[in-house]
């Protein structure tokens, strides 16, 4: 569906642009979290993926196999959405945020007597709920915890822009998926921040930002702007 065009359409409010843009926040801050505390990317399951076959392949297992758990995580997270969602339809969205604030608060509980349990597995599940639940933005398909495709979409949109004759709409969509990009580099440069000078408060800050994406999505729809 066209983002222009739209205006007298409803539109869910997981899906505005305020939400991505607090989801996207979200990811990079917990990509740099779990770098920098375990040495593996909670939501960049490809990064996890090379970095298993490169110390794999010189024969480093015990290096290899750190990465193993957060991909397997972020797969039961992407399962347990999917049947959630057949369960409870378009109240996903709603529920993964409150599951995805309760785990983030246990993992803070656990983190100092299960640091590699609760941080790497943990949170590599948070980042994959957040992903299933969290599909598209005004009703075009993005990703809250990574940026490759937000760039091409971003990239994409200027130059249908530049090419001129057509309505305005790529030009928007190309500053949304900019924006999420650059919320994503904040995100990540928050949580570095947050885990080297406040490590015992650090998860409080996505947990703050998903209890606001909970309460909106617990909103009445709002209206595509014009």
């Amino acid at each position: 569906m066209s983002l222009m065009n739209t205006a007298s359409l409803s539109l869910r409010r997981d899906e505005t642009v305020s939400i991505a843009l607090l989801l996207a926040f979200v990811g990079g801050y917990l990509d740099a979290y779990t770098w920098i505390t375990h040495g593996v990317m909670a939501n960049a399951q490809t990064a996890n993926l090379v970095l298993l076959w490169v110390h794999g392949s010189a024969g480093n297992w015990d290096d290899a196999l750190h990465f193993v758990p957060p991909i397997l995580a972020f797969a039961v997270g992407i399962l347990l959405v999917s049947w959630l969602r057949g369960v409870i339809g378009q109240r996903i969205s709603a529920i993964s945020s409150l599951l995805e604030m309760l785990l983030l608060v246990t993992i803070g509980v656990l983190h100092n007597r299960l640091p590699d349990l609760a941080g790497t597995l943990g949170i590599s599940f948070v980042a994959a709920m957040q992903t299933a639940a969290f599909t598209k933005v005004e009703g075009v398909t993005y990703s809250s915890v990574m940026i490759t495709g937000n760039m091409r979409q971003a990239i994409e949109g200027v130059l249908k822009a530049l090419s001129g004759g057509g309505p305005p709409g790529p030009l928007r969509r190309s500053g949304i998926f900019a924006a999420l990009c650059v919320a994503f580099g904040v995100g990540a440069a928050v949580g570095a921040f947050a885990t080297k000078g406040i490590p015992d408060l650090t998860l409080g800050i996505p947990v703050t930002a998903l209890l606001i994406i909970l309460l909106r999505c617990e909103t009445e729809r709002s209206e595509v702007p014009a």
